[in-house]
């Protein structure tokens, strides 16, 4: 007897979010070029159903940073809420930022590579946290915890060109970098 349409539902989507997950982790450890079937070893599901879910490596790589960027999003109004002060949950909020922006080892090789899959990836970025952290630094103006004139793309991209890893460079410099430069654009009393 076959399953119901509603129980196959929720399998593929069980399917397609430990695809995910274990692309997000993968890409982590070995950049967005990584072999599929390590991608497929770590799901616990074969090569086929990658490709059934994600039938070109840009969806797949799409899929994994629209879902985290969706989640770093979504924190922002978290952290607002639960943070002692709009300063506290903006750098909290950094913090995660730089966190998923050091582990995306070679996007920016695949945001430039020309394939037409990723070519809004960038502009979902923006248009997504963007706003994010507008919301984050507004809160902090109107505390007058930050200088008002500090825009959230301006400081995302600072941001972002803090995170740029190498060899004598790594997340933790991109950490301390990144705390100081929100430290220089707080207001001091």
């Amino acid at each position: 007897m076959p399953e119901p349409l509603g129980v196959r539902q929720a399998r593929a989507q069980r399917t397609r979010e430990a695809v995910v997950a274990a692309a997000a982790a993968v890409f982590v450890d070995q950049g967005v070029q990584a072999p599929i079937r390590d991608i497929a070893e770590r799901a616990g599901v074969g090569v086929g159903t990658i490709y059934r879910h994600f039938p070109t490596r840009a969806d797949l790589v799409t899929a994994v940073y629209r879902h985290q960027i969706d989640t770093c999003s979504a924190l922002a109004p978290r952290l607002l809420a639960e943070s002692a002060s709009p300063y506290t949950a903006l750098t909290r909020w950094a913090d995660a930022f730089v966190e998923f922006l050091v582990t995306k080892h070679g996007l920016g090789a695949a945001l430039g590579s020309g394939d037409p899959g990723l070519e809004n990836l960038h502009a979902l970025m923006l248009d997504t946290l963007v706003p994010a952290c507008a919301t984050l630094l507004d809160a902090c103006t109107a505390a007058d915890e930050t200088h008002p004139d500090v825009t959230a793309y301006t400081l995302m991209r600072a941001i972002g060109n803090l995170c740029i890893t190498g060899p004598d460079y790594d997340r933790t410099d991109a950490r301390r970098m990144a705390a100081a430069l929100l430290a220089g654009v707080r207001r001091t009393a």
